[in-house]
């Protein structure tokens, strides 16, 4: 059975619109373009452990950037040519965890580039692998399991995978969508985001849980939606994206706050504000060195706005 995507519809830049992928650093506020580009829509940065390269991934295709020079090279991964934005490193950088957007599946790829594994098994219905997280070990997966349901025609729940490949163990199974699920660096929480006591259709907030799927806790309470928990590598916080009320789904090309907090929900201050949204920071995107963090944000030319 295929994923729960027929087909890939990579989205394209808007006249006079720019991907420019950056680094704040979460202590000044300061902010630097890393890289930016006028043809590809850059999406969901990953650092590498050994703080020397960004992964991310653009019409299917997986980049990397060096960052001692600021150049890009394509991560070559055979016929494996449709990446989406759900992509993580192993603890030691030698491999990337990616997720197939036609096929569902979930690949294991050398970060050198080769012939890539696949990991998961074949369902019984259509089913859409979107992975997130690692544990710390780099033994277990954490993923988005999305299928069609009565009156559901995309459910999402939260599973974990060996990363060696085999069998998913459900963690949710919930009467609304919970997306997103990360490990914190002590692998004691899951961080997700989830639609649980919803105000609203598509009101998310932010959630933790042990990693067996107890002691569920809300960490937001927020008119915003709020999305993709990400905890820094000392676990002294969690960044995230807040969308303006309102907004269903993570849409892209909307005015958006990139924010932290501790990782019981207190102190939420703003780290910056900009046109972003999907692809600004779907996994994580933090440095090793728990100081800085990568995001992507797409400015549009001020004529190009002054004629809408």
């Amino acid at each position: 059975m295929s994923g729960i995507l027929t087909s890939a519809n990579w989205r394209s830049l808007l006249p006079g619109q720019e991907s420019e992928l950056c680094e704040i650093d979460v202590e000044t506020g300061e902010v630097d373009v890393l890289h930016r580009s006028a043809e590809q829509v850059i999406e969901a940065p990953n650092w590498s452990p050994d703080g020397e390269w960004i992964v991310y991934n653009s019409g299917g295709g997986l980049f990397r950037l060096r960052l001692s020079d600021r150049v890009v090279e394509r991560i070559e991964t055979g016929e494996l040519d449709d990446h989406n934005n759900d992509h993580v490193f192993s603890p030691d950088g030698a491999t990337i965890y990616t997720s197939s957007e036609v096929s569902g599946h979930l690949f294991a790829v050398p970060f050198d580039g080769g012939v890539p594994r696949r990991l998961t098994r074949e369902q019984d219905r259509p089913f859409g692998y979107f992975l997130q997280g690692i544990s710390p070990d780099g033994v277990t997966l954490s993923f988005t399991g999305a299928d069609v349901r009565p009156g559901r025609p995309f459910a999402n729940d939260l599973y974990t995978l060996p990363a060696e490949g085999g069998t998913e163990h459900r963690l949710t199974e919930w009467d609304v969508d919970a997306i997103g699920c990360d490990y914190a660096p002590d692998g004691r929480w899951l961080y997700f985001n989830a639609a649980l006591d919803a105000r609203r259709e598509g009101h998310m907030q932010l959630y933790r849980m042990r990693p067996d799927a107890t002691a569920v806790e809300r960490l937001t309470e927020a008119e915003t939606s709020d999305w993709f928990p990400r905890a820094s590598p000392s676990g002294d916080w969690v960044a995230f994206l807040s969308f303006p009320p309102g907004t269903i789904g993570h849409e892209a090309n909307v005015p958006v706050v990139l924010k932290r907090m501790r990782p019981d929900g207190s102190e939420q201050h703003e780290l910056a504000r900009f046109l972003g949204g999907q692809g600004t920071m779907n996994v994580n995107s933090w440095a090793p060195d728990g100081r800085r963090f990568a995001f992507v944000r797409y400015p549009i030319a001020e004529k190009q706005q002054e004629k809408k």
